[in-house]
């Protein structure tokens, strides 16, 4: 029986294996100096319609948000965010260790960052004192399952630039909020000013591969020391590239995240009016919140895998990956609707 705890526990995707296979053969060179890479960057490059942008493949998700964050961080400066993002609550403190700054964690709602929200926050701008803001960073999807539009985003970046800071893209599962949408991923990055992009793969059915994309020349000029010394510059490159090959031919981005999301949907629908059940989150990617008694939740832990997301008010988080079906789908709800009585 499939998991509903993550969409990393999903396999990857027979096609990122058929792709691997195929430029596995001869020797080429070490290091992303070889086609397989240079063929990837360009279709990233294609797919966010931004032929100047810098693309560098990295091996998770932690080291894209961390290198990418350090081209554009000191010591001094502090990072905006949610307090539920990623880089705030489940990276181990890395962001802090690693990068000696500041997080500035906003508690919202759903997930999301607004203008109002973060406006207040740069004040004391030149006081060493203080830290200072300079980068603005979101995620999307978020973790609590809802998305930004492109306007949305758009006035996030406009109040970052405003304010000389950057805006950062933690985009583990940027597939699942465009498929979402009916948008392209370049209309949430490029397009909505977004200067420093994570570009997440392994959630959406690849092995283990990101990417780093710099939408402005210059923040790229320190970035190969920034891979090297953070140990995220592959040597065998060519393998983290031709996953992102296989990702972006023929919309398999697409097809992957819409498939987690659309079963998302079908299990929101299935649960949400049992009385014993309170679905806590706009369902606009592929998770579903709910609140669940606690006795429910250990009861249907020992026949499922799904996350206890906040212990104090009992609310869980249910994923669907790339390859959950209906079948999946309905039996897990038959339990959750026969538990929750």
């Amino acid at each position: 029986m499939k998991s509903f705890a993550s969409d990393n526990y999903a396999p990857v995707h027979p096609l990122v294996f058929e792709q691997i296979s195929e430029i596995n053969q001869d020797h080429v060179k070490a290091y992303g100096a070889d086609d397989v890479t240079l063929n990837a960057i360009e279709l990233i490059r294609i797919t966010l319609q931004d032929s100047k942008c810098e693309v560098n493949f990295v091996f998770n998700g932690t080291g894209a948000n961390i290198t990418g964050l350090q081209t554009v961080m000191d010591s001094w400066n502090s990072v905006i965010c949610a307090s539920t993002a990623h880089i705030n609550v489940d990276e181990g403190g890395a962001p802090e260790r690693l990068l000696g700054v500041k997080l500035l964690d906003i508690p919202t709602k759903d997930g999301k960052l607004t203008p109002e929200l973060i406006a207040p926050l740069w004040i004391r701008m030149g006081d060493p004192h203080t830290s200072q803001p300079n980068v603005v960073s979101i995620t999307q999807s978020t973790e609590m399952g809802t998305v930004y539009t492109p306007s949305e985003i758009k006035a996030l970046a406009d109040i970052a630039h405003k304010n000389n800071s950057y805006l950062h893209m933690d985009g583990a599962r940027i597939s699942n909020a465009a498929a979402s949408l009916g948008v392209s991923i370049a209309d949430l990055t490029s397009k909505a000013g977004v200067d420093i992009f994570s570009f997440g793969g392994t959630k959406n059915g690849l092995m283990g591969a990101e990417a780093v994309v710099l939408f402005k020349p210059e923040l790229a000029k320190k970035y190969p020391w920034i891979r090297k010394s953070s140990m995220q510059l592959a040597s065998k490159h060519r393998y983290l590239a031709a996953q992102f090959i296989s990702l972006l031919t023929n919309d398999l981005w697409k097809q992957n995240a819409s498939n987690a999301n659309e079963m998302a949907k079908l299990l929101r629908s299935k649960i949400e009016n049992n009385s014993k059940v309170k679905i806590t989150q706009l369902t606009q990617s592929n998770a579903v919140f709910a609140i669940l008694d606690p006795q429910h939740t250990i009861e249907l832990q020992k026949k499922h895998n799904f996350y206890v997301w906040n212990d104090n008010t009992g609310e869980v988080r249910l994923m669907c990956s790339w390859d959950t079906t209906i079948e999946d789908v309905e039996n897990f709800a038959a339990d959750i609707n026969s538990v929750c009585k």
